[in-house]
């Protein structure tokens, strides 16, 4: 599945009721997913949440992207049950389209898919070079 041009969460929570179903997912192109909202608002709340916690004791939050959308899936999973643990398990998340899938036919969430807006919305690679990832 490809998730370039789509709202993150929009594209995570259909996913995640997919992986309920029994689905198995690939997700590529995770780092050019959409975060809408204020670019202040939103580069404030990642920022928070990667600042959060301790290094020892956590909440650790991811810095890369294709770990950010894993995580945003897991939050609309029941991650800490046996079934929201083998949903997760089935889902797997790139950066870019990887040379064993590039061959495969990509498909889209149509009602996912990012309005058009007067300011061009920040990406998730965006985001995640502010918060110091090498992507």
């Amino acid at each position: 599945m490809d998730v370039s041009g789509l709202v993150l969460g929009r594209a995570a929570s259909r996913i995640a009721q997919r992986l309920l179903r029994g689905e198995n997912i690939v997700v590529v192109n995770s780092e050019q997913s959409v975060v809408t909202g204020s670019r202040p608002n939103v580069l404030a709340f990642y920022t928070a949440n990667r600042a959060r916690g301790s290094k020892r004791s956590g909440p650790h939050y991811p810095r890369y992207p294709d770990r950010i959308f894993r995580r945003t899936v897991r939050g609309m999973l029941p991650h800490l049950k046996t079934r929201g643990q083998e949903a997760l398990d089935r889902l797997e998340v790139y950066i870019g389209v990887p040379p064993e899938y590039a061959a495969h036919g990509r498909e889209s969430i149509e009602d996912a898919k990012a309005r058009p807006a007067l300011r061009s919305p920040l990406t998730l690679q965006e985001i995640t070079r502010l918060l110091g990832a090498r992507v």
